[in-house]
This record gives C-alpha cells, structure tokens and sequence, in this order.
C-alpha cells in the first residue's frame, strides 16, 4: 500500500489536536487537586476555557483584507435624527432598563493596586461614587427604581463587597456577579501555570469583557429582570465617565416604530489621533463586524488607523435586548473574536512570556440579527485611562452635575484640550495631588505637555499650548499665582523659601 501524502493542513491539524489534547490533560490533573467543594464550579469553568483555547488553536490570527467594507450608511445611524422622549413617557421606559458597568479592571497603569473604580476622581468621589450617584438621581427624579449591576472579577469582588456596605440605604439596588477566572498560558509549552488552587493569584485572569454574555446569563439576573419587565440593558466600562443613560438612545430601543427597536446597539465616535487602536464597524461578508486592531495586517495597520475609511470607533456603550442574551448563550450561538493577550510575568518560579485569550464585548454585534451602530457625540466617551485623563476629569475644563461629568459651558472651544504627563512623575494617580499644591486653570488651554521633576503652586493657570520639561536629575517649580500662555519651559527652576 503506499503512503497517505502528509498535506501542510494535516500537519497542522495533528498539531491542534496534540496542543488541545495536552491541555485537556493539564486542567484534569489541576482538576484533581480542587477543593471538593469548589470541583464543580472549576469543571464547567474549564469547560468554558477549553472551548476558548480551542478556537484559539483554529483561528485565523487576521482577517482577509479584502473582505473588509467600510460599514454603509444603512447600519450607522445618526444620534442627531433620534426623537427626545417627553418625561411623561420616561419613567415607564426606565421601568424597562438595567444599567450594566463592566468593573474587573485593576488600576495598575495608574499604580493602584485595587480595584480601578475606586480612584477619586473628582471632589473626592470615585468611579463608583459617581456611577451611583447618576443612577440614584435618576431614580429619585423619574420615581422608578432602575437597577445597577457590576460585573466584577476576582481581582475586584471583595473590595467592591466592602465598599458597597456604604451604599445600603440609598434610593437603589445594586447587584454584582463575578466573570470568569482562566489559567495563564505559558507561551513557550502552551501549559496552563497554576499547578494547584493555592498559587499566587497572578496565574489566573479575567478573560475580558466578553465574558459578560455567559456570565450574566449564569448568574440568574437576567431572568429576574425579565420577571420585573425589564427588557433591555445598557453595558459599559465604568471608567468611561460620558457613558450615562440617554433617553433619545433608550427610546429608539424600545419605541422604534420601523422595528421596536434592534436588538443590539452600539455607540460609535468620530476618531482623533489618540484613538487610532479603537475597535471599528465594518462590513465583513456582508455582515456587520467589530474589527479589531489585533485582527489586521500589519501592511494594512496605517489605513486601519487613519480616519479616511473607517471614521469611527467603538466606545464600548452597548445596548442590548434581554431575550436575545438568553438564547444566545442558551443555544451557544454567540459568536465572539479570540484575542491573544501577550504578557511577561515575574514570579517565584521565574519570568514567564504568557498569553492571556480574552473576549472583545462588542464583538458579539455580529451574532444578533438587524443590529446597528449610532454615531454619537464625543462626550459620550470620556474615558481614564491614565493620569493624564484623570488631570483632565478634575480641572475646570469639565464640571461636576447631578453625578455627571460635562463640559465646562465656559470653554470657548468644543473639544477638550490634549494633555500628556510624563509617566515617569506623573504616573501614579497619587502624583496628582501631590505635584499640584491646586488643579491650574485650564478653560482656555489648547495643549500641555510636562515631563520630568515640575512641581505647581496654587492658582496657576495655562492657555494656549503650554510645554514644562525639566531636565535630567533638574527640577522646576512653577510658582504661584503663574499665568502660562503659549509658553515653553525648560531646564531647572527651583523657587526655595527665605
């Protein structure tokens, strides 16, 4: 008999199926040494992550760039032609909705060590703070009871449990449900890290946020918001301070004569240079589709991120009927992009190249039928995401209402100005307070730049484009009272008292 022919496809078939067969092995062993009591939450988490490591193994790492369309005026609405409700309509709409914030994230790239909604951000009030507060007034105003829900992850859960003990008597229900927890996968052997349930928790991870689908679902909350009446919910990251509920958005979701409303919305913005990595619409094989950064050629990377083609990006504000949630896990039809997170990682057992597989939300646009996106305004997007951004949150430039923060009626320009702080003095959000004796004037600044030892006096203020570099191992002190108009500063500046 002679030889089967060995095709490259077999080949790497046979690969697949070893690297899966192997890691089947490695997550039965870990298995063994569960806590009996825990055995069956760990055997369907697994479950879940052999599922995601096998359609990592399958997966094509890039999309076929000719198949990409930009997203034709058909699946892109305009926020501007939506209809405001009158109040007496509102209440019973609210009646209809669940607020949803996504509140796994550590502050690590701002040097906190816990939950990243826990940061002061303005007048001393955190993420979280203000998330309450938003929907508390809500409730009071409209005299409807609107849930808030987070979606923790086990990095956050028991400090947000403890902070939450505060909140008990507050005109609002907040529940919470946990994602998932994965091993990390080592990059060189493809071997899951933990080695029993008492390593180091830096061996798991969250996988991202479109875990949200599974997870809710699992929790049981779904069904009894259903039971309430509750229709739909609004998800977003609660480090995005623009992401509040809107009426004209709601009422489009439920009171849209042509449909009663898509399924599945998502709000998308016109891009800026600082947002050329955000996710995009597209259509792909005549079907609407989030594009990932991580998805496309390198040789297509520049057109990727330049605003020609593709004018917007995701804001991760999604909205998105109950039902469909339900029968989309329950069928599992849900369709989600596997993106390969790469880390290094320090520990006892020395440095590790891992690879976290994590989920995009938005993703999943694709498997819900008639959804759309809706170009909305900037201010629907105002994330933190460094301390940079929080300097922003908590100069002049935008003002504190009924827990929402807006943009200062008193800027004369539409946009808010570009701020960079070096990380190097400025890189914990704790630096903030304590380079700045007092927050400078900023309602008439275009752009600042500050790099190195710069400390600030009391009211100080900046217009115009203002830069302060101090030298190397130099240090400048900007006294008080400065006015910095279109000014550069260099060098060394010390002011030292008699």
């Amino acid at each position: 008999m002679p030889k089967e022919n060995v095709t490259a496809e077999h080949l790497k078939s046979l690969k697949v199926q070893e690297a899966e067969n192997k890691m089947q092995h490695d997550l039965d062993r870990l298995l063994e040494l569960c806590p009996s009591d825990e055995i069956e939450k760990y055997r369907e988490l697994f479950r879940n992550f052999m599922t995601l490591f096998k359609r990592f193994l399958l997966k094509s790492e890039k999309v076929q760039w000719q198949e990409i369309r930009s997203l034709p005026p058909e699946y892109l609405i305009d926020y501007n032609s939506f209809n405001n409700p009158g109040k007496d309509i509102i209440k019973g709409m609210l009646d209809k909705l669940v607020v949803v914030k996504l509140n796994g994230g550590l502050g690590t790239t701002m040097k906190c060590m816990g939950p990243k909604s826990l940061i002061p951000v303005r007048n001393g009030l955190t993420f979280l703070d203000l998330t309450i507060q938003q929907i508390e007034n809500l409730n009071t105003e409209y005299e409807t009871n609107v849930p808030l829900v987070l979606m923790n992850s086990f990095n956050t859960k028991d400090a947000i449990g403890d902070t939450l003990k505060k909140y008990r008597n507050l005109n609002i229900k907040i529940y919470t449900f946990m994602q998932d927890k994965y091993p990390h996968i080592n990059a060189e052997n493809f071997e899951p890290l933990p080695k029993s349930f008492e390593n180091d928790e830096s061996f798991w991870y969250p996988p991202g946020h479109g875990n949200f689908y599974e997870s809710f679902s699992r929790s049981g909350l779904i069904k009894k918001f259903q039971e309430e009446g509750r229709q739909l919910c609004f998800v977003s990251n609660i480090d995005n301070l623009g992401a509040t509920v809107d009426f004209a958005i709601l009422n489009f979701m439920l009171n849209n004569s042509k449909s009663n409303g898509p399924d599945f919305l998502m709000e998308v913005t016109h891009k800026t240079p600082a947002d050329v990595k955000g996710g995009t619409l597209v259509l792909h094989n005549e079907k609407i589709r989030l594009l990932e950064y991580a998805e496309v050629p390198y040789e297509h990377l520049d057109e990727f991120k330049g605003a020609r083609k593709f004018k917007y990006f995701n804001t991760n504000n999604l909205w998105m009927k109950l039902e469909p949630i339900i029968n989309l896990t329950t069928n599992n039809e849900l369709v989600l992009g596997v993106i390969e997170n790469k880390k290094r990682m320090a520990s006892e057992r020395g440095i590790f190249d891992v690879i976290q597989l994590e989920t995009p939300i938005g993703a999943a646009i694709q498997s819900f039928p008639g959804a759309l996106g809706v170009a909305v305004p900037r201010s629907r997007f105002l994330p933190v995401k460094s301390t940079s951004d929080l300097f922003l949150l908590r100069s002049n430039v935008y003002i504190l209402k009924d827990g929402k923060i807006v943009m200062n009626p008193q800027r004369s320009f539409p946009s808010a100005p570009l701020v960079r702080l070096g990380d190097e003095h400025f890189g914990d959000y704790r630096d903030i307070d304590k380079r700045f004796a007092k927050i400078p004037d900023c309602i008439d600044l275009h752009h600042l730049t500050v790099s190195g030892d710069v400390t600030f006096g009391k009211d100080v203020s900046f217009s115009g484009n203002v830069t302060i570099i101090a030298n190397h191992k130099e240090r400048i002190d900007i006294p008080q009272g400065s006015e910095l108009q279109g000014k550069i500063v260099t060098g060394c500046l010390r002011i030292v008292d008699y």
